[in-house]
């Protein structure tokens, strides 16, 4: 299985450079291939006109044959906002959230503990 992995701000910033230099099309069809889309840090952001038409479109060319996975520390009933515009933001998630597996995570950040785990400060 093939995955891509991919923050979301540098997905939307990639599209966006893929309209000018002509490569959009090309950019679409690898993201719409690929097994396992992760969508890294969804909701960092408020979403612009352009970012939200382009999310829809990868998520419309993955929907019902691809897996998506979107990882935040927003909670979900606050992505609405995010996205902006009512009406693609509900197509958005239509495609992004309905039978989707949603997975709350409670704890430390995985961060701060690996930073633990790695502190190699001794005492003399």
């Amino acid at each position: 299985h093939t995955a891509h992995y991919v923050r979301l701000t540098r997905l939307l910033r990639e599209l966006s450079i893929a309209k000018g230099d002509g490569q959009y099309a090309k950019l679409l069809a690898n993201l719409a291939k690929v097994d396992v889309l992760i969508l890294d840090d969804w909701g960092l952001m408020k979403l612009n006109a352009e970012n939200r038409r382009d999310l829809l479109e990868v998520l419309e060319d993955r929907h019902g044959r691809r897996s998506t996975i979107a990882t935040s520390q927003l909670p979900m009933d606050q992505w609405h906002d995010v996205i902006g515009d009512a009406t693609l933001a509900d197509a958005i998630l239509d495609r992004l959230v309905h039978n989707a597996y949603k997975i709350n995570l409670r704890g430390e950040s995985m961060r701060k503990t690996q930073s633990k785990l790695t502190d190699t400060a001794t005492s003399e």
